[in-house]
Protein backbone atom coordinates (compact mmCIF):
# COMPACT_ATOMS: atom_id res chain seq x y z
CA UNK A 1 0.00 0.00 0.00
CA UNK A 2 1.28 3.44 -0.91
CA UNK A 3 0.84 6.05 1.80
CA UNK A 4 0.61 9.80 1.28
CA UNK A 5 3.98 10.16 3.04
CA UNK A 6 5.62 7.64 0.70
CA UNK A 7 4.06 9.30 -2.33
CA UNK A 8 5.44 12.68 -1.29
CA UNK A 9 8.97 11.24 -1.28
CA UNK A 10 8.80 10.98 -5.06
CA UNK A 11 10.34 13.45 -7.45
CA UNK A 12 8.41 16.20 -9.14
CA UNK A 13 8.78 16.30 -12.91
CA UNK A 14 11.40 19.10 -12.82
CA UNK A 15 13.39 17.19 -10.16
CA UNK A 16 13.22 14.00 -12.24
CA UNK A 17 14.41 15.80 -15.38
CA UNK A 18 17.24 17.50 -13.44
CA UNK A 19 18.49 14.11 -12.23
CA UNK A 20 18.33 12.39 -15.61
CA UNK A 21 21.66 11.12 -16.90
CA UNK A 22 20.39 9.25 -19.98
CA UNK A 23 17.90 10.41 -22.64
CA UNK A 24 17.36 13.79 -20.99
CA UNK A 25 17.26 15.74 -24.26
CA UNK A 26 15.00 13.15 -25.89
CA UNK A 27 12.68 13.21 -22.85
CA UNK A 28 12.44 17.02 -22.86
CA UNK A 29 11.82 16.99 -26.61
CA UNK A 30 9.08 14.39 -26.15
CA UNK A 31 7.47 16.56 -23.45
CA UNK A 32 7.50 19.51 -25.84
CA UNK A 33 6.01 17.47 -28.69
CA UNK A 34 3.18 15.75 -26.82
CA UNK A 35 -0.24 17.23 -27.38
CA UNK A 36 -3.27 16.28 -25.35
CA UNK A 37 -6.53 16.16 -27.28
CA UNK A 38 -10.08 16.24 -25.89
CA UNK A 39 -10.34 12.43 -25.93
CA UNK A 40 -7.04 12.14 -24.07
CA UNK A 41 -8.19 14.59 -21.40
CA UNK A 42 -11.19 12.35 -20.72
CA UNK A 43 -8.88 9.61 -19.40
CA UNK A 44 -8.64 11.28 -16.01
CA UNK A 45 -12.36 12.03 -15.96
CA UNK A 46 -13.15 8.35 -16.52
CA UNK A 47 -10.99 7.46 -13.53
CA UNK A 48 -12.94 9.96 -11.44
CA UNK A 49 -11.36 11.60 -8.44
CA UNK A 50 -7.72 11.19 -9.45
CA UNK A 51 -5.62 13.42 -7.20
CA UNK A 52 -2.23 11.72 -7.33
CA UNK A 53 -0.34 9.92 -10.07
CA UNK A 54 2.62 7.75 -9.15
CA UNK A 55 5.08 6.87 -11.91
CA UNK A 56 7.88 4.34 -11.62
CA UNK A 57 10.40 4.89 -14.37
CA UNK A 58 14.06 4.97 -15.35
CA UNK A 59 15.67 7.43 -17.73
CA UNK A 60 17.44 4.66 -19.70
CA UNK A 61 14.16 2.87 -20.52
CA UNK A 62 12.85 3.38 -24.04
CA UNK A 63 9.32 2.36 -23.10
CA UNK A 64 9.34 4.99 -20.33
CA UNK A 65 10.61 7.55 -22.82
CA UNK A 66 7.64 6.71 -25.03
CA UNK A 67 4.91 6.88 -22.34
CA UNK A 68 5.96 9.02 -19.36
CA UNK A 69 5.87 12.34 -21.27
CA UNK A 70 2.26 11.67 -22.28
CA UNK A 71 1.14 11.10 -18.68
CA UNK A 72 3.15 14.11 -17.51
CA UNK A 73 1.41 16.29 -20.11
CA UNK A 74 -1.95 14.78 -19.18
CA UNK A 75 -1.70 16.18 -15.65
CA UNK A 76 0.27 19.33 -16.50
CA UNK A 77 -1.48 22.45 -15.27
CA UNK A 78 -3.94 20.46 -13.18
CA UNK A 79 -3.72 22.06 -9.75
CA UNK A 80 -5.87 19.27 -8.34
CA UNK A 81 -3.49 16.45 -9.37
CA UNK A 82 0.03 15.76 -8.08
CA UNK A 83 2.53 13.74 -10.11
CA UNK A 84 5.49 12.03 -8.47
CA UNK A 85 8.15 9.98 -10.20
CA UNK A 86 10.18 7.23 -8.60
CA UNK A 87 13.31 5.82 -10.21
CA UNK A 88 12.73 2.07 -10.12
CA UNK A 89 16.20 0.94 -9.12
CA UNK A 90 16.27 3.27 -6.10
CA UNK A 91 12.75 2.31 -4.99
CA UNK A 92 12.54 -1.47 -5.19
CA UNK A 93 10.23 -1.63 -2.18
CA UNK A 94 7.72 0.42 -4.13
CA UNK A 95 8.37 -1.37 -7.42
CA UNK A 96 7.70 -4.72 -5.80
CA UNK A 97 4.11 -3.63 -5.14
CA UNK A 98 3.60 -3.39 -8.91
CA UNK A 99 5.28 -6.49 -10.31
CA UNK A 100 4.16 -7.57 -13.75
CA UNK A 101 2.72 -11.08 -13.54
CA UNK A 102 3.83 -11.05 -9.90
CA UNK A 103 7.47 -11.52 -10.94
CA UNK A 104 8.86 -8.83 -13.21
CA UNK A 105 10.00 -5.32 -12.35
CA UNK A 106 8.72 -3.97 -15.66
CA UNK A 107 8.47 -0.24 -16.21
CA UNK A 108 6.87 2.17 -16.62
CA UNK A 109 4.24 1.84 -13.92
CA UNK A 110 1.44 4.37 -13.59
CA UNK A 111 -0.81 4.26 -10.51
CA UNK A 112 -3.70 6.66 -10.01
CA UNK A 113 -4.97 7.52 -6.51
CA UNK A 114 -7.78 9.54 -5.01
CA UNK A 115 -7.29 12.08 -2.20
CA UNK A 116 -7.29 9.27 0.42
CA UNK A 117 -4.63 7.24 -1.43
CA UNK A 118 -7.15 4.66 -2.59
CA UNK A 119 -5.82 3.24 -5.83
CA UNK A 120 -8.21 3.91 -8.71
CA UNK A 121 -6.24 2.29 -11.53
CA UNK A 122 -2.83 1.06 -12.54
CA UNK A 123 -1.16 0.62 -15.86
CA UNK A 124 1.96 -1.47 -16.22
CA UNK A 125 4.42 -1.82 -19.06
CA UNK A 126 2.67 -3.78 -21.80
CA UNK A 127 5.45 -5.08 -24.02
CA UNK A 128 5.87 -8.86 -24.03
CA UNK A 129 8.25 -10.07 -21.34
Amino acid sequence: MVTKERFEQGLTLPQYVDRMSVNRDRFVDALDEVTIGPDDAQILERLGGTRRVLVISEDWCGTCLAHVPFVAKLVEGRQDIELRLFPRDANLDLMDQYLKKGRYRSIPVFAFFDEHMNELARFLETRPS
